[in-house]
This record gives structure tokens, sequence and C-alpha cells, in this order.
């Protein structure tokens, strides 16, 4: 191709993209690109094109390189837009291609754009979904099992058995000797019931307690030094001879 072809399409070219293109020579020129479609809220992109234009141009590819300008375009991503672009070019050999190139690179940033953009909002979805799915473990608990529920089972009875001691503890502490020792042997007897759950048949045996019998109250034990004093006053004594 003539210079003086190079030097027409060149002059097209700075008509298109009158602050894109800067002119390094005769034979090379850069073009700035950015996505022809750009995504709201996704990560601005923009490349370079570079072209370098053979003596068999346009029988022949130019030859192009891609620079990264705005954006993170890894090599990898550079090259498979290269890649794109000779395919382009080889589309369009015998005839001026810059144009057609630089309509593809914009395609392709597009591309490039929307494929990140998907590929952040699956990673956000993704990690909703794992929040949520660690969010109902958490309130869900633990199944309950005939084994959890017997060993739980175990701990209450335990629990509430100490409890009762301790309470029949405080109780005692203020009875005396006598009313101590009938407040443990009644309370030392089982129910009907007691009797009947734990499989014994004797309902004669003297630690029966019959079923709807009161059990202790310990305030009926609780005396006062004026009770005392008022019942000693009362006692009187007759003279039989």
């Amino acid at each position: 191709m003539s210079s003086e072809a190079v030097i027409e399409e060149l002059e097209v070219l700075e008509s298109i993209y009158p602050e894109e293109l800067s002119k390094i020579s005769d034979r090379d020129i850069e073009i700035d690109a950015e996505p022809d479609d750009p995504v709201d809220g996704a990560e601005e992109l923009k490349a370079t094109l570079c072209v370098h234009y053979t003596d068999e141009y346009p029988d022949t590819l130019p030859e192009l390189s891609l620079k990264s300008v705005e954006g993170n375009i890894d090599d990898e991503e550079l090259d498979k837009i290269l890649d794109e672009l000779r395919l382009v070019g080889n589309d369009n050999l015998g005839m001026a291609m810059t144009f057609t190139l630089m309509s593809h690179l914009r395609e392709q940033l597009s591309q490039l754009v929307r494929s990140r953009a998907e590929r952040r909002g699956q990673e956000e979805r993704e990690k909703e979904r794992l929040a949520l799915e660690e969010e109902e473990a958490r309130t869900r608990g633990t199944p309950v099992t005939v084994e959890s529920f017997k060993a739980w089972k175990a701990a209450f009875d335990k629990e509430i058995a100490l409890k009762r001691a301790r309470e029949d503890e405080e109780k005692i502490k203020g009875l005396t000797p006598k009313e101590k020792e009938e407040f443990k042997r009644i309370g030392s007897r089982l129910t009907g019931r007691q009797l009947f759950e734990r499989g014994d048949r004797n309902l004669e045996d003297d630690t029966l307690l019959e079923e709807g019998t009161v059990s202790v109250d310990v305030s009926q034990y609780e005396r006062t030094g004026i009770e005392e004093d008022q019942e000693e006053e009362g006692v009187t004594f007759s003279d039989s001879e």
C-alpha cells in the first residue's frame, strides 16, 4: 500500500478519533479505546491500540499491540483480545481495516466489563447464600434425638434434685432435733405412684406415703420465744392430795 493510501486512512481516523488518536510517525499510531456499552457501577476500562503499518498493508495485517491504560487488564486478557483482533483483520485483508479493528476492540472491552460484573454479582450472591445458610444453622439448633433427650432429662433431674436438697436444708435449719427427725422421716417416704414407677409391688411397705398426703410445712414448726413463754405461763399444777 502506498504511503499516500496510509496517509489518507490516517486522515479519516483523525476525523473519527480527534482526541483518542496519537500519531507517533507516518506509519505508527496509537488510539485509546473504551467500552462501547458501559455498565453502570462497573469498573472503568481503557486500552490503547498500537498500530504499525507495514509496506504490505493492507494485504497483510499491521503489527498490533495493546496497552492497559485504565482498570486492571492482565496480560492474558490482552493477549486474548489481540487474537480476536487478528482474526477480524484476516477477514478484512486487502482493505483499510483500522476502524474495523477499533470497533471490535471496543466490543471486546464491553464484553470484558460485563463478564466481570456478572462474576462479581455471582460472588456476592454466593456470599449471601452462605451467610443465610450459616444463620439458619445457628438458629435451627441441634436436632433432638432419643439419646440427646435422655441425656438432657438426666441432667435436668439432677439439677432439680440438688435444688430441692438445698431448699430442704434451709427449711430444717430452724427446727428442733425432734422436728428435724420427723421432717426427714416423712420426706423419705415414697408415694404410691413413685413406687409403681420404680416397679415396687410391695404396697404395704412402711415407706409408702399415700397419694394426696400433704408434705411437711416447715412453717408449722417455726416457733417464737414469745409463744414458748406463753405456753409455760399457761401450765398449772393441781394438788391432788
